[in-house]
């Protein structure tokens, strides 16, 4: 009883130390050439284009005979989504998306908010920007950065966009109103990928602030989860003094000693600030901790080290990689759902919803140049680089999902973004959170600019 007494008390002192010694530090805003060759000597072209998702006959008669041709292993009895995406369920996915799935129609789903294509950096930057329809007098829209992760795209926007763009047409509150910009990370669907290798979070959140700039922001909000929260935390350690209030659904704390407290937090969960929600959502520790990392961060090793040999088989197969990227939006969802026949994806998504984000990463053929992405970040080690002993230093919220793959308490998060105004725990929801639960996230955002615009 007196040895854990003392540990903790050295481990809250070491924690006061590590935490009250931050300096607020901002990250080299450096230049890059992501294009292929040598960087041209003329000025590069910074016009904005139109552009438009296209389809023709040929790239679905050639889908349709890949579905047509495709070899399955059947699943062990019982198996559900314990062994990953059960083969028994993936044939009713094949069969929807011959002879039910339309493509071209959600091709003119997509082109409902308007593309653009940008260059920077001597990328092509592919971009959705989608303005108030109606703003009621005297008013302007607030700018709002939002950027997707893995294995997502610009698409899991889309249900979210019209709700802050258009609140009081889709019963909320007007008090917000936003202009919203979702772009394609490079390598993901229409942006370009990198012909170097080295383009990690932090050239991508330097690229994202150029387009802002470009488009006539110098002042505007941040939105991310996965990839995206990384990316716009990069972006409010770039350029703060830009960034007027960041907002993520998902944090990667690793500089801060408070994950070693989860050894003696049921002892001392006052000393370490956890809630009864949080004991909830973090023990048994092995099981929802340890296990679930264990269980579902293999691809992450997979992408991390070799991402072009698991690349030539899904860029080759359209069964696979969508086997491969669905079994995420099951038990990223909610772990639970390995427990099911069918991975409960249709618990949350529609199948359209789910194969339009799938043909996007076909279509493209950007599935591996978007694993790549876990190579220039991961490649050096976890949480190497410098970023990831910075804090942040710009006003902050957070939601805190149930589902998230990990949860973040509040003092952890604090630990890393210490102008934490607004951390909400979330009713519902998991890793994709605008793509699952579009007017929770909204609430949330439009709740934390709230309290930032009354300081």
């Amino acid at each position: 009883m007196w040895l854990e007494i003392v540990l903790a008390s050295v481990l809250g002192l070491v924690i006061y130390w590590f935490v009250s010694r931050d300096k607020e530090e901002t990250l080299p805003f450096e230049d890059g050439w992501w294009g292929p060759g040598a960087r041209p000597a003329a000025k590069e072209d910074e016009s904005i284009r139109p552009f438009k998702v296209e389809t023709s006959e040929e790239e679905i008669r050639d889908l349709h005979q890949r579905l047509e041709k495709v070899r399955l292993t059947p699943p062990l009895e019982d198996s559900r989504f314990h062994y990953g995406f059960n083969s028994n369920y993936l044939k009713k996915i094949i069969s929807y998306w011959r002879n039910e799935f339309d493509w071209r129609k959600q091709v003119e789903i997509l082109n409902r908010y308007s593309h653009f294509k940008t260059k920077i950096e001597g990328l092509d930057i592919h971009f959705i920007h989608v303005k108030p329809p109606k703003l009621p007098s005297g008013r302007t829209p607030k700018p709002l950065l939002m950027v997707h992760g893995w294995p997502g795209s610009f698409y899991e926007f889309y249900n979210i966009i019209p709700l802050l763009t258009d609140p009081k047409n889709h019963g909320l509150s007007d008090e917000h109103i936003f202009e919203v910009i979702c772009p394609s990370i490079p390598g993901y669907g229409f942006s370009e990928a990198s012909s170097k290798k080295g383009l990690n979070s932090v050239a991508t959140a330097r690229i994202f602030y150029k387009l802002m700039v470009r488009l006539g922001f110098e002042e505007f909000y941040v939105q991310g989860g996965d990839w995206g929260s990384l990316i716009c935390t990069n972006m409010a350690q770039l350029v703060p003094s830009h960034v007027k209030g960041l907002h993520v659904n998902m944090a990667l704390i690793a500089r801060s000693f408070y994950p070693l407290t989860l050894f003696l937090g049921r002892r001392f969960r006052g000393l370490f600030g956890y809630t009864e929600r949080d004991m909830e959502l973090m023990y048994p520790v092995k099981e929802k901790i340890f296990y679930s990392l264990m269980r579902e961060s293999g691809y992450m090793h997979i992408q991390s080290t070799k991402p072009d040999t698991v690349g030539c088989a899904l860029n080759d197969s359209p069964v696979g990689l969508a086997a491969y990227i669905l079994e995420k939006f099951s038990t990223w969802t909610n772990s639970e759902f390995r427990d099911l026949e069918d991975g409960g994806l249709e618990r949350k998504f529609s199948l359209d919803d789910l194969l339009t984000n799938i043909m996007i990463y076909w279509t493209t053929r950007t599935i591996t140049s978007s694993q790549r992405f876990y190579k220039e970040n991961m490649g050096q080690g976890f949480m190497a680089d410098k970023h990831n002993r910075m804090t942040v230093h710009v006003p902050t919220g957070f939601a805190a999902f149930p589902c998230e793959l990990i949860h973040a308490p509040e003092k952890w998060v604090k630990s890393k973004y210490p102008k934490l105004i607004s951390y909400s725990y979330m009713p519902r929801g998991g890793h994709f959170a605008a793509f699952e639960e579009p007017e929770l996230l909204a609430q949330d955002i439009c709740k934390f600019v709230g309290l930032l615009e009354q300081q």
